[in-house]
């Protein structure tokens, strides 16, 4: 609530109206007075450029004068630079307005880490009251150089979707193991036969993921467990590859335990779609960016992150690029 207060408030100092959307989202509008009519009639065109503003749950240890004044809030993620560049760009524009024609709406976007505030903004309206041709959005990448700026065409982050399957076996004493349904072994087939989801059953030259992150059983030195939880994660690009990791997981889990005697429940938590980028955009987007830091220093060649990004659901929505 704070930070969105704050963005507000600037904004509007510099003549840009204000609006809320999904709650602690903001989303300031500024028409350019430049004169220009575009082929078609159209007397501008729209354009929207979006930063994420929250932190994350974490409790900064740096010890210099921008670190966190909030205990248990930490802006690892970067998001507190992205918020002020696009203050910065605002206040810019706002300042030239002769310069530009056309309308630029800028979205300042609540709740990217695992909330899906870019979700909740689309469902409460955002591109039917503020129609944007294009969208654009960045996020710092400390995995390039400093002064470069990359741009890709087509899939940029990944989809993700996260899993639990619950084994129920049969527990007993583990000197007499014959009377029982072993969970632990079963869960331990299935997270070996889950790699070869990968190696064997997906299109080598199309990246997926699928990474075991936990698996809890038993609390007992001489006890076998009745029943285990293995929870993961599965990243793709491709809707047809994400659809069949779901499937795949499923299958295995329920095919495994059922061979021991055993059964599964498999939990999928559906997670953010891929982020796509538009050629076009993408284009327009190099272009600009070549004109900033020099074709030197523009990278059209990074591969794609696995990491996911809920600018994807704006992206569904209208055609745009996200840059790093």
């Amino acid at each position: 609530f704070r930070t969105s207060g704050i963005v507000a408030e600037k904004l509007e100092s510099w003549g840009i109206e204000v609006d809320r959307v999904a709650g602690t989202g903001v989303v300031g509008s500024l028409t350019g007075s430049k004169s220009t009519t575009l082929q078609g009639g159209s007397e501008y065109t729209s354009i929207g450029l979006r930063a994420d503003m929250d932190a994350l749950p974490i409790k900064e240890e740096n010890d210099f004068p921008h670190k966190s004044l909030i205990e248990g809030k930490m802006h690892a993620c970067g998001h507190d630079g992205h918020t002020t560049m696009l203050l910065g760009a605002a206040k810019y524009l706002a300042s030239n307005r002769e310069s530009f024609s056309g309308k630029v709406n800028f979205i300042f976007q609540p709740a990217e880490e695992s909330q899906g505030g870019g979700r909740e903004m689309v469902e409460d309206g955002l591109f039917s009251k503020y129609p944007c041709d294009e969208i654009y959005a960045l996020h710092n990448w400390p995995m390039i150089e400093k002064g470069t700026i990359a741009v890709i065409d087509g899939p940029v982050m990944a989809a993700v979707d996260e899993f639990k399957v619950v084994i129920e076996g049969v527990g007993g004493h583990a000197a007499y193991p014959q009377l029982t349904v072993d969970p632990i072994v079963i869960g331990s087939h299935i997270v070996t036969s889950l790699q070869s989801v990968i190696s064997r059953q997906s299109d080598p030259v199309d990246a997926a993921v699928v990474s075991v992150t936990q698996f809890h059983a038993g609390s007992s030195y001489n006890v076998i467990p009745s029943s285990a939880i293995i929870r993961g994660t599965m990243r793709s690009f491709k809707e047809e590859t994400r659809e069949n990791l779901k499937s795949r997981l499923v299958s295995i889990a329920e095919s495994t335990s059922k061979a021991f005697d055993a059964t599964a429940k498999v939990t999928i938590y559906p997670g953010y779609p891929a982020t796509v980028n538009s050629s076009k955009s993408a284009i327009h987007a190099a272009k600009v960016a070549e004109e900033l830091v020099g074709e030197s220093n523009l990278l059209r060649q990074e591969a794609p992150s696995m990491g996911a990004e809920d600018f994807s659901y704006m992206l569904r929505e209208v055609p745009g690029c996200y840059v790093w």
